[in-house]
């Protein structure tokens, strides 16, 4: 058993409870004060790294520097504060303020943990959940960090699997759903995925106050290659979740599933030429409440498609070259693409000549 990084009481207390170049207060007034924006980390074409502020019209409204590439955005609406994570096996995650009015923080993994790309913030804003590598240990965590302590870590708890990927929040404000994607990795070797012949991926409820175990449900033994790697909430509560299957490339896996409380997971049938289109890799998932619709994209099969959440069919399909970051946009989407695109809900496309967009995009509202 680990050593607790902290007093558990101590922990349940706080559980109840720079690389930024930052805009101008007024100029965020003007471009941020009624519109949605949208962040996502990217890669210039000179090779450095960063995280960009677009408008719904996919102007490119502010771009900050990372030392290393990007992964994943959370907004916190409390204290309008954004943190984008690190791609694995990265070490670090960087806190900023879209008004500009607070100091940029960058947060350091501590020794023997790194990110995976993820996070979320409690609901009342106090604490920052992140999911990180035990990686001695071969042990998913999720690092907790109080946000009215310049983000000090104060703990952690498992997630009951190995490679832990995405994480949400649920309704309830005290759940906290994991996709453990059942990979072992290491950085000592990279990227390198360490036991595809015995991987076991999992989707878990775990209790964010007292670290408890909640729910765990893994896939049928035929698919422990099918690493669950990303989720969105759709209008029900019901969570949406994508894979990626390492196993032969022969193999035509169903992808998608769905997940309730209380139920095993359902993964979702769709016809032979989406699922095929896919190429065995869902990058990005994206529910878009308002429409009662869900989003997958893969960059791998350079594929776009949107599913009806209530029943499971498929509405559209788009053919976009390395698609991944995908986010709700009135009653559609706005995609982005590793080529520098970026599809606009209505369709129409622009491009930033000097940026290629990564992996994941998040919506958020009216931040100013």
């Amino acid at each position: 058993m680990r050593t607790p990084l902290i007093d558990r009481r101590d922990f349940l207390k706080a559980a109840g409870a720079g690389f930024i170049a930052a805009m101008a207060p007024s100029a965020w007034a003007r471009t941020l004060g009624t519109d949605a924006v949208f962040a996502t980390a990217f890669v210039k074409r000179d090779g450095s790294y960063g995280a960009a502020v677009l408008s719904e019209a996919g102007k490119l409204l502010h771009a900050i520097d990372l030392p290393d590439r990007g992964h994943d955005v959370t907004f916190d609406p409390v204290s309008k504060r954004s943190v984008i994570f690190a791609r694995q096996p990265g070490t670090f995650a960087v806190v900023f303020d879209h008004t500009g009015r607070a100091a940029p923080l960058t947060i350091a993994s501590i020794p023997g943990r790194h990110f995976f790309g993820h996070g979320v913030f409690s609901v009342d804003g106090t604490l920052l959940y992140a999911t990180e590598n035990d990686f001695d240990n071969a042990a998913g965590v999720v690092g907790v960090y109080d946000a009215r302590e310049k983000f000090k870590r104060v703990g952690e708890f498992p997630t009951y699997g190995m490679g832990p990927h995405e994480l949400l929040l649920l309704g309830d404000g005290r759940t906290i759903a994991v996709a453990n994607g059942g990979i072992e990795t290491h950085p000592d070797y990279g990227r390198a995925e360490l036991n595809i012949a015995t991987m076991k991926p999992s989707y878990v409820l775990v209790d964010r106050i007292t670290g408890d175990l909640i729910e765990k449900h893994e896939l049928p033994p035929k698919l422990h290659q099918l690493s669950i790697r990303h989720m969105d909430a759709d209008q029900s509560g019901t969570i949406w979740f994508g894979c990626q299957y390492r196993g032969p490339g022969t193999d035509s896996p169903l992808l998608v599933g769905r997940a309730a409380r209380g139920k095993e997971l359902q993964l979702l049938h769709m016809p032979q030429d989406v699922l095929s289109g896919f190429r065995n890799y869902i990058g990005s998932v994206a529910a878009n409440p308002a429409a009662g619709t869900v989003a997958v994209s893969s960059p791998e099969g350079n594929s776009l498609a949107v599913i009806d959440a209530a029943s499971g069919r498929i509405l559209a399909t788009s053919t976009l070259v390395e698609v991944c970051g995908v986010a709700p946009d009135g009653t559609s989407f706005m995609a982005t693409t590793g080529t520098g695109e970026i599809v606009e809900a209505g369709g129409a496309t622009r491009s930033e000549p000097d940026y290629v967009w990564d992996n994941h995009m998040l919506r958020i509202e009216q931040v100013a």
